[in-house]
């Protein structure tokens, strides 16, 4: 796309973030969560459609919670695209809260932050999740702790499945792409990766013509006699698969 048709792309954009921003400051506290979760839905499609993304879903979105939802990661987009097939509750790090409007949506769209070097706040995050999750709701996070270029998994962290464990909860596997509608390769648009900067990958983003977010759902599954580590190996590979990755660990990691 050209600077000129990307600039205006980004203007539409702009305008539904900070629509998006007064709705919560304005509304949330007046829905109920059914409310709440359509609305959420909706603004996320609008907003994939003014960015040109196409989003496609494959398999079943959950209907109800107590769920933990664990998807792979590539970018900042990730959490859009999830709350645009089903809205959920997510896990980020602390730093997204910090970035220019999209941390002030996250933020009030009811995000749990983690301080990923303090061991403690992990801790702290496993009960929080344990405890919405008895709550019937459903969580989603992304267990490789960082994002990746889209062609294999990085190893999960296991401490969040203890959550799924404590509250008894089913883990469902969520394969996230970001593909070029006109021949199905990776896009390599969307992706937030190395040094890669947060506005560099948004314009990107807004100057890309047929990207396709791709999101398949897996199979709920339960814990069994697996402890934590052994789910989340079990779930990288059923979110390889889902993709049709490598299940190799990638080397170096």
């Amino acid at each position: 796309m050209s600077r000129l048709g990307a600039c205006w792309r980004a203007l539409r954009v702009l305008g539904h973030v900070l629509r998006g921003l007064w709705i919560i400051r304005s509304e949330f506290a007046h829905l109920d969560a059914a409310q709440t979760e359509l609305l959420v839905r909706e603004w996320s499609r609008q907003m994939l459609r003014l960015m040109g993304v196409e989003l496609v879903l494959r398999g079943k979105p959950p209907a109800q919670g107590p769920l933990l939802q664990v998807a792979n990661h590539m970018s900042w987009l990730d959490i859009l695209v999830m709350n645009a097939a089903r809205p959920s509750r997510f896990v980020s790090k602390s730093d997204v809260k910090r970035w220019p409007l999209i941390g002030g949506l996250v933020t009030g769209a009811g995000t749990l932050f983690i301080e990923r070097e303090k061991r403690r706040d992990a801790m702290r995050v496993v009960h929080h999740v344990a405890e919405r999750l008895q709550a019937q709701d459903i969580i989603t996070v992304f267990p490789e702790g960082t994002t990746g270029d889209g062609t294999c998994l990085l190893n999960f962290h296991a401490n969040i499945f203890q959550a799924a464990i404590a509250a008894q909860a089913p883990v469902l596997p969520v394969g996230l792409a970001y593909l070029n509608a006109a021949n199905g390769a990776l896009h390599s648009a969307p992706l937030y990766v190395g040094d890669d900067t947060l506005v560099a990958s948004i314009w990107r983003t807004l100057r890309a013509t047929g990207l396709q977010a791709v999101v398949v759902y897996g199979e709920p599954q339960t814990a069994g006699d697996r402890d934590r580590r052994a789910w989340a190996a079990a779930m990288r590979l059923e979110i390889a698969g889902l993709l049709g990755l490598p299940t190799e660990t990638p080397a170096g990691h």
